[in-house]
């Protein structure tokens, strides 16, 4: 008589494992979520006259300047690409930069969420951290995981901030 097969094991649950590894799957759930990012990044964006930390967010390029401005960000946005090499790049953050009256990183990173941008990323990052200069990555990383089926560039976001800027708003309003 043949032996029967030993009892499965059931299926893992992949749903809620995916969740909270990716982020939501619902477009509102994954808008909410970006949006909530970006208006605590707005926050530390803003000028100290304005009630904010004065940080700036480090973007790659033109493009990705005007989407934050759409999306609602009044402070500094620096740019990568001004025809500058890194090593002085890295000198003219740190000096203007480096110390907060918020005790928080210095500068927002947002580069974007594709190959080039995670390697372009990480030297600023590393670069800046070795001057003992933290950085703050949280916008980035929550775009990432809730934007990218929108697209995997700071820009891609422009035909969104209709949908995100009530949102931004709405939270800005909230934390006051």
């Amino acid at each position: 008589m043949p032996e029967e097969p030993p009892e499965r094991e059931p299926y893992p649950n992949w749903v809620s494992q995916r969740s909270m590894e990716k982020g939501p799957h619902s477009r509102a759930d994954r808008f909410e979520r970006a949006a909530k990012a970006i208006s605590m990044a707005i926050l530390r964006n803003r000028p100290l006259e304005d009630g904010g930390s004065g940080r700036p967010v480090l973007v790659e390029g033109k493009r990705d300047e005007a989407t934050l401005r759409a999306l609602g960000f009044t402070g500094m946005v620096e740019r990568v690409n001004r025809g500058w090499d890194r090593p002085r790049l890295i000198a003219y953050l740190h000096s203007t930069y480096c110390t907060g009256p918020d005790g928080g990183p210095s500068i927002i990173l947002l580069m974007d969420w594709d190959r080039t941008g995670g390697r372009l990323q990480k030297a600023i990052r590393d670069r800046l951290m070795a001057l003992d200069s933290p950085v703050d990555e949280d916008l980035r990383t929550e775009l990432l995981k809730s934007m990218k089926p929108e697209g995997r560039t700071v820009e891609s976001l422009l035909p969104h901030a209709d949908s995100l800027e009530p949102l931004v708003r709405g939270f800005l309003h909230d934390l006051g």
